[in-house]
């Protein structure tokens, strides 16, 4: 199979990981968090970092970490050493919010004022944020001199991951926009954006008009997409937002601009990697126009339940566009369950758990949790600038103990749930106050979120409270004035770090401090709502609900109280998924997969035309299949009983009344000694099946999908039915038909067909009313399987198979082409009808070998299944009865009212 190194790889995500900016790079490379300025600002992100402001008349506490400890390490004096004027009661405090409540206690509001007109802006960034991609004010266009440096609004995570492959990723093509406005770029300077970034940075811009990707971005993406994806359905005064068409239509196009870039410069061998929720669409638009393209999309966000997502009005697009990817991929198994559930309920496509079925492909759903380069993490350790911050820590809080968290300030990060948290750990251990610090790293994000959040006015109530002259309890820090190297100092030091998300992905901040506590090995308290806790290595942590404080709390004291020989043991368990796990296993894992599965479902897809329409199956010619079927010794002729050679009528009451024509063109071709002639049915054997066997002895029978096979009799000697499923546990069916009959109870017509070992309800019959009354009824059937698989499903090895009117329940790995597949197997019952069970049946493996004597199958079934595996052999020839309009991938199609006289000319051949 060939690897995807010898592919390029095309990943397309919104931000490219680099961007554009205005100016020269300055001499000292900047500190790394710190924003990109973009290409139309007037100043280069390399502007040196802005020192302190401390005004002549007042006396401030420093900006951040940077002036304290740079003055200390000077040697000045230490803070017990000032006076209670000049008290630094918090070396990290640098936020406005801060700056205001220090200045205010000193000078009078215009005063005050003037100071802020004075600030820097950097130190205004919580009262005056820095606009975002979508909202930045328009500079002056600058075009002598730009560069290019790191975006600060790209996936950090999956950056890091594909640059941690390098040497394997040799040809990568990057697909996003620079996250800067470009109105006012003109042609000329674009082409040049485009030749150097192509050519340095193997990127490729995508233009799009600023007022289109703001409504995208910050209308759909962030007051739709994202709090829904987290479990938080937009209200007043986002309601209007959540119902408007008017951002949802941007949406579609800035997507379709992706696509259209991604076309332009498709080669063929690329595999299409497509990134997070600002490009559900693209998946679809990429396989209209490249049907043939190895595409696969990765949701880096949590996926919420069928309940949550079923709100978004335009849920059915978003699902069909991810569903056109070969793979998609979740950072945990529940959020994968919960795609599946929501695609069951909402399209009612089957669902199984190795992915969808679609009408006419199977997109595979998989879990790649991601991880850290944890090779690279541990060299910038090593770093002495690391160690010397490490040092300067340690002095500045000795004697004291320190929480550390790193969050975005928006209601869905829990940054409110653990301050409280904090507050409450202080107040119920009064004896750790002046003795504990959380020192809190806040992330960029929107003014309004912040101000949501309400976490300014809580840090100030709380640090009011608790603070001392020389003691304060919660430190704030933004990313744009902390350093890496600084972050890295403060996880190596840190007693425990911190974090109560309340619906997250995968929190690779908590890899990082596991990584950073080599050889000190402290505790992490970690969210249950992070996807980083479902897994096994991770339940070492000290898990906390963040809703409830009390929980939340004693897990900080627990974890600052907690011996070293605990904490060791964690941390072992800790670190062995962090170093297993790694970046460099999530990308590999997901490009081997995504080549994987396109090319073995290359033969699932219906083949398209140069006009990109479906390629239509040819009626099934008897003049060239018959030549074949006369000079074969030795035939197996498979044909479906429903809907095929007998069209029931769907009653409560199940009746037995096949036409005798339908039997009779069974007994002519039995009777042909070189036939091997099968019945393939979902019926029930008593009643039914047992009733055909009786009257043709002489064809196999294979009864409820594959739950029990009856060879032909052999010498005039009936042969006994063989269970492919005796060893499966049956008592699943007792509360399933109670769950069908809730339903029942509220969907008019509906009725259950209990089996021997499967189930079938049927919602809907032909003799039912009104439309209104069949999409109540498909609503009911969602719901229905929804309920199932969640309480039976993975319990008992369960598979729902959906149908138009319908839907079938029966054990996992049975189905007719399992069934078909054992009839072929060595020593099954095509060589030797009386062999025993145990030597041809292998329920272990789902598709047995087929290895047979046979030189001709003829097989007549709307079962998409057996037909395509069927195709895998050469002499076989596959007729399709399925529904008008639907894909199939067999040779042949034939309308359902034309079998029985088809059939009758093989019959009838010499």
């Amino acid at each position: 199979m060939s690897s995807f190194r010898s592919h390029r790889i095309v990943i397309a995500s919104l931000f490219l990981p680099e961007t554009a900016a205005i100016g020269e790079i300055s001499e000292s490379p900047t500190p790394a968090g710190t924003p990109a300025i973009g290409l139309l600002s007037g100043t280069s992100s390399s502007t040196p970092r802005t020192q302190g402001f401390r005004p002549q008349s007042i006396s401030l506490p420093p900006k951040s970490i940077v002036d304290d400890l740079t003055d200390k390490s000077r040697g000045q004096a230490s803070p017990a050493a000032l006076t209670p004027a000049q008290e630094i009661a918090n070396p990290f405090v640098h936020t406005a919010n801060s700056l205001q409540a220090a200045v205010s206690s000193i000078i009078d509001s215009d005063t005050l004022n003037k100071v802020k007109a004075q600030t820097p802006e950097r130190l205004q960034n919580r009262l005056f944020r820095k606009p975002s991609r979508s909202s930045s004010r328009h500079g002056e266009l600058e075009r002598t001199k730009w560069h290019i440096e790191l975006n600060q609004h790209c996936n950090g995570g999956l950056r890091n991951a594909v640059n941690s492959l390098s040497d394997r990723l040799r040809r990568k093509l990057w697909v996003g926009v620079l996250g800067t406005p470009t109105d006012k770029v003109d042609n000329d300077l674009r082409d040049d954006v485009d030749f150097k970034m192509r050519k340095e940075s193997n990127s490729l811009p995508v233009w799009i008009p600023d007022a289109e990707f703001s409504k995208c971005y910050d209308g759909f993406c962030h007051q739709v997409l994202w709090p829904l994806l987290h479990y938080t359905i937009p209200d007043a005064p986002r309601t209007k937002s959540f119902y408007e068409t008017d951002s949802w239509s941007h949406y579609i196009a800035v997507n379709q601009k992706f696509a259209d870039a991604i076309v332009e410069n498709y080669e063929e061998g690329d595999i299409l990697w497509v990134n997070d929720y600002h490009l559900m669409l693209l998946p679809s638009m990429l396989r209209a126009r490249l049907p043939s393209a190895p595409i696969g999309f990765f949701m880096h966000v949590a996926f919420p339940s069928s309940e949550i997502f079923r709100c978004l009005p335009m849920r059915e697009k978003l699902l069909h566009g991810m569903l056109s990817a070969d793979l998609i991929g979740f950072q945990t198994a529940s959020y994968a369950r919960h795609f599946r559930q929501t695609v069951s309920r909402i399209l009612t496509l089957e669902a199984l758990p190795k992915g969808i079925q679609t009408a006419d492909r199977f997109v595979d759903v998989a879990v790649f949790p991601m991880g850290i380069d944890v090779t690279s993490l541990s060299i910038k350790r090593r770093n002495p600038e690391v160690a010397e911050w490490v040092k300067l820590l340690r002095q500045r809080y000795a004697g004291m103990k320190m929480i550390v968290g790193r969050d975005k300030l928006d209601e869905i990060a829990g940054v409110r749930h653990k301050i409280r948290a904090f507050e409450r750990f202080l107040e119920t251990h009064p004896e750790m106050q002046g003795k504990v610090v959380l020192i809190q790293v806040a992330l960029s994000t929107s003014e309004e979120n912040e101000l949501q959040g309400g976490v300014i006015d809580l840090v100030g109530r709380i640090n009011s409270r608790f603070s001392s002259l020389t003691y304060q309890p919660i430190v704030f820090l933004h990313t744009d004035e902390v350093t890496f190297s600084q972050y890295l100092a403060l996880l190596t030091v840190a007693d425990a770090f911190l974090v109560t998300s309340l619906r997250e992905g995968m929190a690779l901040r908590t890899h990082e401090f596991v990584e950073c506590q080599e050889g000190r090995a402290r505790p992490l308290i970690l969210s249950e709502f992070a996807g980083s806790y479902s897994y096994s290595g991770f339940r070492s942590c000290l898990p906390i609900n963040p809703w409830d404080t009390r929980m939340t709390a004693q897990a900080i004291y627990q974890a600052l109280t907690m011996d070293d020989e605990e904490a060791q043991t964690r941390w072992r368990d800790l670190h062995s998924h962090v170093v297993t796990q790694t970046a460099q296993a999530f990308v590999t894992s997901f490009l081997t997969r995504c080549l994987r599965v396109h090319l073995e479902h290359q033969h699932q897809v219906d083949m398209s035309d140069g006009d990109g329409k479906r390629a239509s199956v040819p009626p099934l010619d008897v003049s060239r299949v018959l030549p074949r079927y006369r000079h074969s010794q030795k035939r197996l002729v498979l044909v479906d009983f429903e809907n095929t050679l007998w069209k029931r009528d769907i009653q409560p009451e199940m009746k037995y009344d096949p036409p005798s024509a339908a039997l009779d063109v069974l007994r002519g071709l039995a009777k042909n000694e070189k036939n091997d002639v099968w019945l393939l049915s979902g019926l029930q054997i008593a009643g039914f099946l047992d009733n055909i066997a009786e009257q043709i002895p002489e064809i196999g029978l294979c009864a409820e999908n594959g739950c029990f096979i009856k060879p032909r009799s052999v010498n005039g000697q009936p042969q006994p039915w063989m269970n492919t499923v005796a060893n499966f546990n049956l008592s699943w069916k007792t509360p399933c038909i109670e769950i069908l009959q809730y339903f029942g109870e509220r969907t008019p017509g509906s009725f259950v067909e209990e089996r021997e070992a499967s189930i079938v309800w049927r919602f809907w019959t032909e003799k039912s009313s009104s439309a209104g009354d069949r999409q109540w009824a498909r609503r009911q059937a969602a719901e229905a399987q929804n309920h199932i698989y969640d309480s039976l499903g993975e319990k008992y090895g369960l598979r729902i198979i959906p149908g138009k009117n319908s839907f079938l329940i029966l054990p996992n790995n049975v189905s007719r082409s399992s069934a078909v597949g054992q009839i072929l197997a060595p020593g099954g019952p095509l060589h030797s009808p009386i062999t025993p069970r145990a030597l041809w049946m292998n329920m272990d493996a789902e598709t047995p070998d087929m290895e047979t004597d046979i030189d001709f199958v003829l097989a007549v079934s709307a079962d998409e299944k057996l037909l395509r595996r069927l195709n895998e052999l050469d002499f076989a020839e596959t007729v399709s009865t399925g529904e008008a309009g639907t894909g199939t991938d067999a040779k042949w199609k034939l309308e359902t009212e034309d079998v029985i006289n088809v059939l009758w000319q093989f019959a009838n051949a010499k």
